[in-house]
């Protein structure tokens, strides 16, 4: 689910909804789609969510940054792409 979740934000920049306000948020691929770089930044706010996601061939890694797991969890689950 936190793949799927991950793949559908859009590369480089795009605003989401979550929590009743807007972020800003940056996704970068890399190492041939294996790896995701997020950094999501509440606009006029000071909250923000930074997280790292490494699909390896025994497991997927997901790698917060200076935050709980269950902080990125929560984001990922029930962010909203505005359209």
């Amino acid at each position: 689910m936190i793949l799927n979740q991950i793949q559908n934000i859009p590369e480089e920049y795009s605003e989401v909804q979550y929590n009743h306000k807007k972020y800003s948020i940056v996704k970068e691929t890399f190492n041939n789609g294996q790896s995701y770089k997020i950094y999501a930044e509440e606009l006029g706010g000071k909250d923000f969510i930074s997280l790292n996601y490494y699909r390896m061939s025994h497991e997927n890694v997901l790698k917060p940054c200076e935050m709980p797991k269950e902080k990125v969890i929560h984001f990922l689950n029930n962010y909203q792409p505005i359209l």
